[in-house]
């Protein structure tokens, strides 16, 4: 038997209103997506503002960031460091662009967060500030 540990939606609302509230204060907008270990959606928020395609690539944000255990930013940097396309993964929910974490607990990936709508950088910042909020 393989005993596994996953965020609960209690997590993934912690992240979200983290986040949620970064984003109020700031008076930006963005999508927020929490997954599970295997990189299926567990909670989804969308601030006022948030552009449409926002909602779709947070989403896969932490799709990929689950799936791949590391940063999705990561993935994107190693696909095209290699040269070949993400197509190549086999799974065309995969993103190449910053803002999908994994959540660690004892090493081990639990789920994965997922932020879109502003800068590379800002995501990422922003889910980030989501992971701190749940402190494992």
């Amino acid at each position: 038997m393989i005993q596994s540990l996953s965020l609960s939606h209690q997590d993934a609302q912690i992240i979200i209103e983290a986040i949620k509230q970064e984003l109020e204060t700031l008076r930006k907008g963005a999508a927020i997506a929490v997954t599970d270990a295997h990189g299926e959606l567990l909670a989804f928020f969308r601030t006022n503002g948030c552009k449409l395609p926002s909602i779709t690539i947070a989403i896969n944000k932490a799709h990929t960031a689950a799936r791949e255990q590391k940063p999705s930013k990561d993935v994107g940097e190693s696909s095209r460091s290699k040269g070949w396309p993400l197509t190549n993964f086999g799974n065309l929910n995969y993103v190449s662009w910053g803002g999908g974490i994994p959540v660690l607990h004892e090493g081990k990936v639990i789920g994965a967060i997922g932020v879109s709508g502003l800068s590379e950088e800002e995501d990422i910042d922003l889910a980030n500030l989501g992971l701190k909020a749940l402190s494992l």
